[in-house]
C-alpha cells in the first residue's frame, strides 16, 4: 500500500522458535509490513540457527541493539537434555535472554495488560504491578558441580594484588551431593537499583524492593544496602514525585502484594523476578498479558513477550490441528518496540500508530473477540474463542480501518 508510515531509524528483529515464530510472522505480515516503511535489522535466533553458528548469531543480535537502541524479540528456545535430543543440537545453550541481558547489563520491567473483561484472578488487584527484574547473575551466571565422592566444598578467592587467599568451606560431603556457585557484581546491582527508581519516578508508582538478608545476610544484604543508599540520593526527587521506597523481606513483600489494589514497581532479584513475573501475569489473566522490555543503563531497549514458545500449541500445529494461541503480548513487543523507537526519533506518527494498534487489541478482545486461554476466564462469559490466525485477523481489519 502507498502512504506507509516512515520508521526513520532501524530497529533490530529477533525471530524465535515454535509456536511463537509462527505468530511473529503473521504479526509482521499482517499488522507492521503494511502500515510502516521500516527498516528491521533481523536475526534468526530459533534454535536450529542458534546451534549452527554455535550460538555466536546471539552475541550479535546483542551488540546490534548496542548499536541500534531497540529492538524486537520472539519468544525462544532455552534446551534442557530433551530439547538437545528432540533438535539433534551440538550442546545444551544458554538463554538468549540471558545472553543478551548480560551483555546489555540490563534491568527486565514487565506490565501486565489491562482489559476490562479479562478480571484478575486476585479481585483486588485493580492497578498493574509492575516487576522489576535483575538481570544479571545469581543463579543464572552459576558454576555448579554434582559431587560423587566423599570430600570439601570450598569457596576460594584469590586477590589480584597477590595477598591472602579467603577460603570459607561450603560443606564436607560424606557421600553424594551437588553444590553451586554465583555471584554478583556492586556495578551491576547499583545499575539496577538506579533503573528501577527511574523507572518509578517515570511512572509516578511506588518502588518496592524484596531480598531474604534474615538468612542471606551478606548477599542479599550487599544488595539491599546498595538500594537504601541509591534510594538516598534520589530521596529528593521520590518526594516530589510524592512516592514512596520500601524495602520488604521477600516473603513479607509476597503477601503484601496479594493483598494490595496494586500499582507498584516490585524489584526483584534475578531468580524472585523470574518467578514473581509469571505470578503476576497468571494473577491478571494469562502470560499471554504481560509485556517485557530490558532496559541498558545507557539507554537500550529490547521488547518482547513475558510467555515462552507455546510449545503444546506448536505439536498440535505440526499436526495439522487448528490453534487458539494468544498472540497478544507479541504484538505489544513490537508496539512496545515502535513507541520507543519514534520516542527517540522524534518521529510522533510511529508513536502514534503503536498506541493506535494497542488500543485497537484491547478493544478487539473487549469486544468479545479473544483466544481460547482468554475465553475461559471472560466476565462477560464468552461463546466461542477465535483461532490463532483469526485473531490477528481481526485487528488487522481494525487497523486498516482505523488507518
Amino acid at each position: 500500500m502507498s502512504g506507509k508510515i516512515g520508521v526513520r531509524s532501524p530497529i533490530v528483529e529477533m525471530d524465535g522458535d515454535e509456536m511463537t515464530r509462527i505468530i511473529w510472522s503473521l504479526i509482521k505480515e499482517e499488522l507492521i509490513t503494511p502500515f510502516l516503511d521500516i527498516d528491521l535489522k533481523y536475526y534468526d535466533l530459533g534454535i536450529k540457527h542458534r546451534d549452527e553458528t554455535d550460538d555466536k548469531v546471539t552475541v550479535d543480535a546483542a551488540n546490534a541493539l548496542k548499536e541500534f537502541g531497540v529492538g524486537v524479540k520472539c519468544a525462544t528456545i532455552t534446551p534442557n537434555a530433551a530439547r538437545v535430543k528432540e533438535y539433534n543440537l551440538k550442546q545444551q545453550w544458554k538463554s538468549p535472554n540471558g545472553t543478551i541481558r548480560s551483555i546489555l547489563d540490563g534491568t527486565v520491567f514487565r506490565k501486565p495488560i489491562i482489559i476490562k473483561n479479562i478480571p484478575p484472578a486476585v479481585h483486588k488487584w485493580k492497578k498493574p504491578i509492575i516487576i522489576g527484574r535483575h538481570a544479571y547473575g545469581d543463579i543464572y551466571k552459576n558454576v555448579e558441580c554434582v559431587i560423587d565422592r566423599p570430600g570439601s566444598a570450598e569457596i576460594v578467592f584469590t586477590p589480584a594484588d597477590g595477598s591472602e587467599k579467603a577460603v570459607l568451606n561450603i560443606h564436607d560431603f560424606k557421600g553424594r551431593g551437588v553444590v553451586m556457585g554465583m555471584h554478583n557484581t556492586e556495578a551491576s546491582v547499583r545499575s539496577f537499583a538506579r533503573s528501577c527508581i527511574n523507572y518509578a519516578l517515570g511512572e509516578r508508582i511506588d518502588l518496592w524492593f524484596g531480598a531474604k538478608d534474615t538468612i542471606s545476610k551478606q548477599y542479599h544484604g550487599f544488595f539491599r544496602d546498595i538500594f537504601a543508599e541509591e534510594v538516598e540520593k534520589a530521596k529528593d526527587k521520590i518526594q516530589q514525585a510524592g512516592i514512596q521506597y520500601r524495602y520488604l523481606l521477600i516473603d513479607d513483600a509476597v503477601a503484601q502484594v496479594i493483598k494490595s489494589d496494586g500499582g507498584m514497581l516490585w524489584a526483584c532479584m534475578n531468580y524472585d523476578g523470574d518467578v514473581m513475573s509469571d505470578l503476576v501475569a497468571t494473577g491478571f489473566g494469562s502470560l499471554g498479558l504481560m509485556t517485557s522490555v530490558l532496559v541498558s543503563p545507557d539507554g537500550k531497549y529490547e521488547f518482547e513477550a513475558a510467555h515462552g514458545t507455546v510449545v503444546r500449541h506448536y505439536y498440535e500445529h505440526l499436526k495439522g490441528n487448528p490453534t487458539s494461541t494468544n498472540s497478544i503480548a507479541s504484538i505489544f513487543a513490537w508496539t512496545g518496540a515502535l513507541a520507543k523507537r519514534g520516542e527517540i526519533d522524534n518521529t510522533p506518527d510511529v508513536v502514534k500508530f503503536a498506541k493506535a494498534l494497542e488500543n485497537i487489541v484491547i478493544r478487539t478482545v473487549e469486544s468479545g473477540i479473544m483466544t481460547k486461554d482468554l475465553m475461559l476466564i471472560a466476565n462477560p462469559p464468552v461463546a466461542q474463542y477465535a483461532r490463532t490466525e483469526e485473531f490477528i485477523g481481526a485487528v488487522a481489519e481494525r487497523l486498516r480501518k482505523a488507518i
